[in-house]
């Protein structure tokens, strides 16, 4: 299924749910819509536990089902766990594609890590999934997307950049080399495990470094370049498939977004802030368990580069925010003023560790991309939020809903976007890709986990620490 083709859905079908039988038992408005016990593809024991005593304490009816539904998504439907020579190797489907992005499968099981050393199985998935990772990144690390078949020949096969068998898409995006990183990092933090970061791992780093140097341009374009014959204009890159000119001056191309949408200016901001963090953390690890310090050298030496780049390069004065980040930025002083609802985005910096909440460019940033001042942020009857090109005018990801909140100190703020996810499922108990800002029930993707595990990982950390803002 091509990724812009979506699933419209006005009633309780979706996000994998077809085969599940709908019962009205418990309350007539919050029908049974998670899929069948005997139907999930991995049942966690310590995240049904942190369903039950989240229902057991909290008397929110429509936030308890939804929680329920959205928080253990991609593990009821998505993940396909799988041993490879003894090592666990776990495929992550996005939901509605089967394919498996270096983004998406890292950010969907990122909110179990907190139960990992309660939950040997839950364990043993995310380590799978990092190793698949590896081995994703090793056949290509300029591809953002595979196929759980090595050899399947995709769709995209004709695109105009070096496809391989097992690549579903080929589009460079720095943040799919990070993911990964962080994922890895905060896993081997947490669990201590040393078992998924074995020699091909470390070649995998060694590739992203290797990838990110190369795309910093200095002395040439570097091999990657992408072209599609297509109808829309964001599926492709111009100047012969490397994109707009750059200047050298130390940053990380990037030919697409997040959102899968070519850059206008290469230099993605967000996305090298990403890399900054991104290369630290893997310069820990290469230290620790390999004790490589030539690569862990080469890694930070990059990373302080990349840094000082953003603060020279990527801040802008806006005459009526301030000092604030540029979205892209192509090193000739030219600059693109928005922000996007795939992550990382500006707003979602300080949820991946690049700066503090309180770091004064940030908040000025802030104000900038939760006003109208962002031609990506839309404002309607139903609700407000970021949006993006990828799906276009008026439609609001609750993926921007839930970053605000998560990356918000305000409980007031907090407490509004959680109450705005509550009015704007659709009446389908799950999060989607994006709905209209005047009608939650023209919606984009009715099966997209990442959004669901996302908002699932919202409502925990509230339950825990602003339990009163889940009464009502």
């Amino acid at each position: 299924m091509k990724r812009r083709v979506f699933l419209r859905n006005t009633g309780i079908l979706g996000a994998g749910l077809v085969a599940s039988k709908v019962s009205f038992a418990a309350a007539p408005d919050f029908p049974v819509v998670r899929v069948a016990a005997s139907k999930r593809h991995f049942k966690s024991k310590a995240v049904d536990a942190a369903i039950k005593t989240f229902q057991s304490k909290v008397k929110n009816p429509e936030l308890s089902w939804l929680f329920e539904n959205c928080f253990p998504n991609t593990l009821d439907t998505t993940v396909y766990y799988n041993e490879d020579g003894g090592k666990p190797d776990t495929y992550v489907i996005t939901g509605d594609i089967d394919a498996m992005w270096l983004r998406d499968s890292s950010a969907q099981v990122w909110p179990y890590l907190q139960f990992v050393n309660e939950d040997k199985p839950l364990k043993q998935l995310i380590a799978g999934v990092i190793t698949h990772q590896t081995k994703c990144i090793l056949k290509d690390p300029y591809a953002n997307a595979f196929y759980g078949d090595p050899a399947k020949v995709g769709e995209w096969k004709s695109d105009t950049t070096d496809m391989k068998p097992g690549v579903h898409e080929r589009k460079w995006e720095i943040d799919s080399l990070c993911y990964p990183i962080r994922l890895g990092y905060h896993y081997w933090k947490k669990t201590g495990d040393k078992a998924p970061f074995d020699a091909a791992w470390k070649q995998g780093i060694a590739s992203t470094l290797k990838v990110f140097t190369e795309q910093q341009r200095k002395t040439s374009k570097g091999p990657y370049r992408f072209q599609r014959l297509t109808p829309h204009p964001t599926d492709s890159q111009p100047m012969s498939g490397y994109g707009f000119p750059v200047n050298p001056v130390g940053l990380i191309c990037s030919a697409f977004r997040p959102s899968d949408d070519a850059t206008i200016f290469p230099f993605l901001i967000p996305s090298n802030f990403f890399a900054v963090t991104s290369l630290k953390q893997a310069a820990e690890m290469v230290t620790a368990l390999h004790n490589d310090q030539e690569l862990a050298s080469n890694l930070l030496a990059l990373a302080k580069e990349v840094e000082a780049a953003i603060q020279k390069y990527g801040i802008v004065s806006h005459p009526k925010y301030g000092k604030i980040y540029a979205f892209e930025v192509d090193g000739f002083g030219s600059a693109y003023l928005m922000d996007d609802a795939n992550v990382p985005s500006l707003l979602a910096l300080p949820y991946l560790g690049a700066l503090e909440a309180s770091d004064e460019i940030y908040q000025n940033t802030r104000k900038f991309v939760l006003s109208a001042d962002n031609p990506y942020f839309f404002k309607g009857t139903a609700g407000e939020g970021i949006g993006g090109p990828h799906v276009g005018q008026d439609m609001i990801w609750p993926m921007s809903i839930t970053m605000r909140a998560l990356t918000s100190g305000d409980k007031e703020e907090i407490g509004l976007c959680i109450k705005s996810l509550q009015r704007t499922h659709g009446g389908t108990g799950f999060m989607h890709e994006a709905f209209h800002k005047d009608d939650p029930k023209n919606f984009t993707r009715a099966w997209f986990a990442w959004s669901n595990t996302l908002f699932g990982e919202l409502i925990w950390k509230t339950f825990h620490e602003n339990p009163d803002l889940l009464k009502s």
